[in-house]
């Protein structure tokens, strides 16, 4: 990675071994929905999907246009929008064949009276708890058996969504109670159900009873446990996020550092610049409280984060690295490591929009065994020596 001042490595053994190690954990005849949204979380949802399309029943999405950059990447797996759509995004989703969650009986009328050549996949999802969208618990029986009638629609699944998996079992096993009392009264009623599924990645480590026919791992498919702690199902991390060193500066004390002057020096300092900032998604939130992995120890950034470049304070290293040196911003160095958890610390939020947050100006190398597949950049994939 010797041209690149900053960028994004992506083992895409590991995450290949994270998949087999859930579908291991839930059972075989257990599918797995991979949740590939927001770029897979930032992980590039093309390279994601590619790489573990073979071990995968089912992508889930969040925007019409997420399904359709996956499909004209050529995969061929089940899509699944799971955020509903607008009526004027029926086209794509007839053309391409996408599942949508449908979010009411009057939404499969809308569908009818578009017309599609073929009935249009849909999952329904039932509100037990999340508050967000869905259809109520109390109205979903009636709703879904409406829908299960309307000629416009195939019903494939009925789900549910968990708000505190990852804190309050308690409170999920109520809702997993409920949600399995609605779907047997709709398999008596004669409702054709073909996939229920209901657990996120915290339900998927925690909460068994969860598992049903399909799960919907996202985070804990990166490597990582929603809430922080050590996951039940052993996965490792498959990014990690690494800089350089651009310009070591001796300052005298009492000098300040960055926008604000928020930071004075005390004592005569080294201090480095790192060519990372709000602008590659490193949030603003880590001025004066975060930290970076610098020769295997971690120094503290300093002032405030800028744009395009943050300070660290190598003062107290064992020695001076040169300019050019590696940075770990998210990583293990030496005996030290720094993870997404630790970020969203520091930044007062969660690893979710950390790693969200990553901007495209990051170029994303993909290793398998150990050597660069692919790299990409804001000037689209590049041959993998490129990078080198």
């Amino acid at each position: 990675m010797k041209r690149l001042p900053t960028w994004l490595e992506i083992d895409l053994d590991r995450l290949d071994r994270n998949i087999e190690t859930i579908q291991t954990a839930v059972g075989a005849d257990v599918g797995i929905l991979l949740t590939v949204k927001a770029d897979a979380y930032g992980h590039g949802a093309v390279q994601v999907a590619s790489a573990v399309a073979q071990r995968v029943r089912i992508f889930g999405v969040a925007t019409v246009d997420e399904a359709v950059e996956l499909w004209e990447s050529g995969i061929r797996n089940d899509i699944l929008i799971l955020s509903p759509i607008l009526e004027t995004e029926l086209p794509p989703v007839a053309r391409h064949g996408f599942a949508i969650t449908l979010p009411s009986a009057s939404f499969a009328d809308a569908v009818a009276r578009f017309a599609p050549a073929r009935p249009l996949d849909v999952h329904v999802e039932v509100d037990t708890g999340m508050g967000r969208t869905g259809i109520a618990e109390e109205e979903a029986f009636d709703e879904i058996v409406r829908i299960a009638r309307n000629a416009a629609v195939n019903l494939r699944g009925v789900y549910t969504h968990f708000p505190v998996s990852d804190t309050d079992a308690e409170y999920t096993r109520g809702q997993i109670k409920r949600f399995r009392a609605l779907v047997a009264r709709l398999r008596e009623a004669g409702v054709v159900v073909p996939m229920v599924h209901s657990a996120n990645s915290a339900a998927v480590d925690g909460v068994a009873e969860s598992h049903m026919d399909l799960v919907r791992p996202g985070l804990l498919a990166y490597g990582l446990h929603p809430a922080g702690g050590t996951p039940g199902i052993a996965v490792a991390p498959v990014m990690a996020w690494k800089s350089r060193i651009v310009r070591v500066r001796r300052v005298a004390a009492g000098r300040t550092i960055s926008y604000g002057r928020s930071f004075t020096t005390r004592r005569d300092s080294i201090i480095g610049v790192v060519p990372v900032g709000y602008g590659h998604g490193y949030p603003l939130r880590l001025s004066g409280r975060g930290a970076m992995l610098v020769s295997g120890h971690r120094v503290p950034i300093v002032g405030r984060v800028t744009m395009d470049m943050t300070m660290v304070d190598l003062t107290d290293l064992p020695a001076i690295p040169a300019e050019g040196d590696d940075v770990v911003l998210v990583g293990s160095q030496g005996d030290e490591s720094i993870s997404f958890h630790d970020l969203a610390t520091w930044a007062d939020t969660i690893c979710y929009e950390i790693m969200c947050m990553i901007s495209k100006r990051v170029p994303r190398t993909y290793f398998r065994r150990g050597k660069v597949e692919t790299f990409k950049t804001l000037l689209g994939v590049l041959p993998n020596n490129v990078a080198v």
